[in-house]
């Protein structure tokens, strides 16, 4: 089944980083708790555990009894976050293939699916979350809990970035081929192949360094420094 539930917070969250990255939100603004309970009609609960998520994914900083602001994030930074995810990923892929059970493949390939019934929808936020969802299945199928926990970590902070790019024209259908591909490396077992494909998938560089830089500062204007 398509579709992934969100909670009040991430929701939240998702509708924060859209109006930071779309420039609705300019850096050094303060970001009101109340207000934004009040804007979203959700409770104190959820407005916290939103703003701490994008606190980690570096787009809001907290200064002590000063209060919230959106933060100021560099492309320079931004990429070489992008560099170290691709190697990340590429060394959970060369473990999954090596290590993955015959019920981790069956739950990657129904991740694919769904990932394919997003794509086929349209939906490149449905797609995002679904998306996150498939490359846990290979982060778990590298049986590296360490590996796995700081390839999740990095992922949660480039995720506005991450679901920016999703936007970008025909991504999603390339994700998805991409996506293809990787499954048939670690299905069959090729530990290089499947280390090369993910790296590839997940490197900002070529054309989708330029669409990438070009789409956040289109869409940021000014809020994006030349360096982080």
């Amino acid at each position: 089944m398509n579709g992934v539930k969100r909670s009040n917070a991430q929701r939240l969250r998702d509708s924060l980083e859209d109006d930071i990255i779309n420039g609705r939100r300019a850096p050094g603004e303060r970001l009101d708790p109340e207000t934004l309970g009040k804007e979203f009609q959700v409770s104190r609960t959820p407005v916290r555990e939103a703003i701490q998520q994008l606190v980690a994914s570096g787009l809001v900083t907290v200064s002590p009894k000063k209060g919230t602001f959106v933060a100021k994030v560099g492309i320079d930074q931004l990429i070489e976050m992008f560099e170290v995810m691709a190697e990340l990923e590429g060394m959970c892929g060369r473990l999954a293939a090596r290590r993955i059970t015959q019920l981790e493949m069956l739950e990657l390939r129904q991740a694919l699916e769904r990932c394919e019934a997003a794509a086929e929808a349209g939906n490149p936020d449905e797609y995002y979350y679904e998306n996150e969802a498939f490359h846990h299945c290979i982060y778990a199928a590298s049986h590296n809990g360490f590996l796995a926990e700081e390839a999740r970590q990095l992922k949660q902070r480039l995720k506005p970035y991450r679901r920016l790019q999703l936007q970008v024209r025909h991504r999603m259908g390339t994700s998805l081929a991409e996506h293809r591909d990787i499954v048939a490396a670690i299905e069959a077992g090729d530990a290089q192949a499947a280390e090369d494909a993910l790296r590839q998938h997940v490197l900002i560089q070529g054309e989708r360094f330029s669409d990438f830089v070009a789409s956040v500062r289109e869409l940021s204007g000014t809020t994006l420094a030349g360096t982080g």
